[in-house]
């Protein structure tokens, strides 16, 4: 594969920062460009770019906050684009150096590959905890996942992050594109069609950004709350595989590292974070016994649940 696929790139936007420019000029650096930039924006008034201007395959279009939907605003913009492969970004995702595009669609030689998606690196010196979740959530060996390796992978078979991912636009618009008001986790659920119709996922550890949050134990709990709650929404695979282990398996590798490492300081809020972690998915998986005001409380998404039923 080369230069001669047409690659199309949509970044979802809404309040963006430095890092967008940063995104946008590491772009613009890329080994192979892309045909178009897409930027889906919420919310035009809060919309500031001085890198965007100076695209000259950018085009950007504006929706209200009301109208975000994590799958769906993502269709709309996959709508708007022709290219043989389209990547996902978000906004706060900093390619680590200009072979970002040239190594994620390098799978895509493979016919049964139809999703790619980047490593994830963190700065271990502003939060070495999420510096070593990164690296063992996105280690640097790549791997071609498929059907055959649920036994062992688990939930980890059909992992997949729009932060930085390309999908084959024809193999999405077979599938029907994302999801469409999903609380969250629209890659995943994407991805695991993907595994169930027997196509393959390429983790693709050679393409890199950098991305990290610095999130409180009351986000974790609420990020997780809203990802158990898109797995048993959507059921499908995620009803025969289990998650909790990998968290386990998670907890206790960090633990050893920072014990290793005799950085004991460390130790409370690896539990703290990990408890609210474990504690969000759970009260997520059983999110129908739970009354709708303390669902409001527990979701970082308390919008998805207007008119829901629970």
């Amino acid at each position: 594969m080369g230069t001669e696929q047409k690659i199309d790139v949509i970044i979802p936007t809404y309040h963006p920062d430095e890092k967008l420019d940063k995104c946008l000029s590491m772009l613009k650096k890329q080994t192979i460009q892309p045909q178009k930039i897409l930027l889906i924006n919420t919310e035009e008034s809060l919309f500031y770019s001085k890198v965007f201007s100076t695209l000259k395959q950018g085009e950007i279009i504006h929706i209200k906050k009301e109208e975000f939907d994590h799958g769906g605003t993502r269709n709309l913009a996959a709508s708007m684009c022709d290219g043989d492969i389209m990547i996902l970004l978000t906004q706060d995702a900093i390619p680590a150096d200009e072979f970002l595009i040239e190594n994620l669609i390098r799978p895509f030689e493979q016919e049964e590959v139809c999703a790619s998606y980047a490593r994830q690196l963190a700065d271990g010196k502003d939060n070495p905890i999420e510096a070593y979740t990164r690296r063992f959530n996105y280690p640097r060996e790549s791997r071609i996942k498929s059907r055959e390796d649920l036994p062992v992978l688990g939930i980890k078979t059909f992992f997949c992050s729009n932060v930085c991912a390309a999908y084959r636009k024809a193999a999405y618009d077979s599938m029907g594109g994302f999801p469409l008001h999903t609380i969250f986790n629209e890659d995943m659920i994407f991805a695991s069609r993907l595994i169930e119709a027997g196509k393959k996922i390429a983790y693709t550890a050679d393409a890199r950004v950098w991305h990290w949050h610095n999130y409180t134990a009351g986000e974790q709990l609420k990020r997780n709350f809203d990802l158990a709650v898109s797995q048993v929404d959507y059921g499908g695979l995620f009803t025969q595989v289990k998650s909790e282990s990998e968290g386990i398996r998670l907890v206790k590798t960090t633990l050893k590292h920072f014990i290793k490492e005799k950085k004991y300081s460390y130790i409370p809020k690896i539990l703290i974070q990990n408890g609210a972690k474990y504690l969000g998915y759970k009260l997520g998986q059983n999110y129908k016994k739970l009354p709708k005001k303390m669902i409001l409380k527990l979701s970082l998404n308390p919008s998805y649940w207007n008119g829901a039923k629970t």
